[in-house]
């Protein structure tokens, strides 16, 4: 592996682990409160300060015109992101973070596979090679063992 795959890993590793603890903070301050949408509109505040803070100390401002321009469904992430950060906050608590989360890796490895397999979006093609598909068999495995009693 080249240092450059190690750095990519270990950054989407911590990614990973975030998750989960997002979704725990966020469902708990939705409980508190009252109300998951309060909490995702709360989450959606903070993340915008600190993507806004990234922006400037990463000198990416000036891409901010170029957006426009942009086909709309490009934008569409915004919405999915959305999606998620607010069913998490309201499900998680009624069905169980690592249920809910289990739920959420299954459909990341679907969709991944998929994307990665007809380069969707222009993903970098990835054909599911049989050892691919057994890779991503036994992930699904791991997933639902994970998750019994």
């Amino acid at each position: 592996m080249t240092t450059d795959t190690m750095r990519y890993a270990a950054i989407m590793l911590m990614a990973g682990i975030g998750i989960p603890i997002l979704a725990a903070l966020n469902a708990k301050l939705g409980g508190r409160i009252e109300s998951p949408a309060a909490a995702g509109t709360i989450l959606f505040a903070v993340a915008f300060l600190g993507a806004l803070l990234a922006m400037i100390a990463t000198g990416g401002t000036g891409a901010l015109a170029a957006a426009p321009g942009q086909p709309k469904h490009l934008f569409l992430g915004g919405l999915l992101v959305a999606f998620y950060v607010l069913s998490i906050t309201w499900v998680a608590p009624r069905f169980g973070l690592g249920n809910a989360i289990t739920c959420v890796l299954l459909g990341q490895l679907v969709s991944a596979a998929v994307i990665d397999q007809f380069g969707l979006m222009g993903a970098i093609v990835r054909q599911i090679t049989p050892m691919r598909a057994a890779g991503l068999a036994l992930m699904t495995a791991g997933v639902f063992l994970t998750q019994r009693g």
